[in-house]
């Protein structure tokens, strides 16, 4: 891996969005399939996606990281995305991973691939943020890609998110931190 704004594996080049990647988005996120566990992330015009953009892109400004749009190293078609943002969980803060893929790309390992990627980079680069990944019970695949990535079940954080019940996991302890006390969140 390199960098912060390209990462790369394999068989995979994880770059940093740009506007040319605006059509993607609204494809892999206009897919039922791939917005399936998540409803609430499914998009329907051009002008969400440009807004969604706009939103990762302002992350990488605030941040220096964020989402990667995930392409195979021979080809030039968008796989799908796979990154992290800042958010809170249990009160304290965590980098949650993200990832979405179109559903021609399932089952070829590139999402486990891009997310082992952005862990160890997260690993090496925010230390400090513990990362985990939020995923439906009933997402199944989801789960695999997690658990290929190194992460684990943390049954005591899971709780209610946006689209369902999430279940939690994570790299190592939660970063070294245990979230003593911490229950389901409201």
């Amino acid at each position: 891996m390199s960098g912060h704004k390209e990462l790369t594996t394999s068989r995979l080049s994880l770059r940093r969005p740009v506007e040319g990647d605006v059509d993607a988005v609204l494809a892999i996120h206009r897919d039922p399939d791939a917005c399936r566990h998540n409803p609430s992330d499914a998009l329907t015009t051009r002008a969400e996606a440009e807004e969604r953009h706009g939103r990762w892109d302002a992350l990488w400004r605030a941040r220096g990281f964020g989402y990667w749009t995930v392409r195979s190293r021979e080809a030039s078609p968008v796989l799908g995305f796979c990154g992290v943002k800042p958010m809170d969980l249990a009160g304290r803060p965590v980098l949650n991973l993200f990832y979405r893929f179109a559903p021609a790309a399932w089952g070829h390992g590139y999402a486990a691939e891009a997310a082992t990627a952005v862990v160890t980079w997260a690993a090496t680069h925010a230390p400090e943020l513990p990362l985990i990944a939020r995923i439906r019970p009933e997402n199944l695949p989801s789960q695999r890609v997690a658990l290929r990535a190194g992460l684990h079940r943390a049954e005591h954080l899971d709780g209610p998110g946006c689209d369902g019940f999430d279940w939690i996991y994570a790299a190592g302890p939660v970063g070294g931190h245990r979230f003593e006390g911490a229950g389901p969140r409201s």
